[in-house]
């Protein structure tokens, strides 16, 4: 079947190209979508143990982190994959779970200081009370520095 491009257009989230086509022998248009494949990638845990890149498992722990929060589902998916871009822009085969565990307090602050607070204390693994009392005041401290900074963006 030959045929040809009308208009290419790149994607809402910029991950693809939209692209309209005509077939030359019947003139039917139809839409296709180039995507760039990614190579999967592979996460060095802390005990040197080597994993794909899970995207669910991702998604799990920021949505264990928003539950009960006021943080659509649809917020959650967006910031797996900016996280996930970010992961895949920086051409890296393998990745420190450190790294992923960075980007995601990085996201979760941006969007719920409650779960970024709920992240960390997992992630750092805190011990006692004193531990979430120093986070929040470090989160308190900063947000005093930053009067722009949105309280609960959705």
């Amino acid at each position: 079947m030959k045929d040809k491009v009308l208009d290419s257009r790149l994607s809402k989230d910029g991950t693809s190209i939209r692209r309209r086509r005509a077939c030359l022998e019947c003139a039917y248009r139809y839409t296709t979508y180039e995507t760039i494949e990614r190579t999967e990638l592979q996460v060095v845990k802390k005990d040197g143990t080597r994993q794909p890149l899970d995207r669910e498992k991702l998604t799990r722990g920021l949505v264990k982190a928003c539950e009960k929060r006021p943080v659509s589902l649809a917020r959650i998916d967006r910031a797996v994959e900016e996280i996930l871009s970010e992961l895949h822009r920086d051409n890296l085969p393998e990745l420190p779970s450190s790294m992923i565990g960075a980007k995601v307090m990085d996201k979760l602050h941006q969007i719920d200081p409650v779960a970024y607070v709920r992240y960390v204390s997992v992630y750092r693994e805190f011990e006692d009370v004193g531990e979430f009392i120093a986070e929040i005041q470090n989160l308190t401290k900063n947000a005093r520095r930053d009067p722009l900074q949105r309280k609960f963006p959705i």
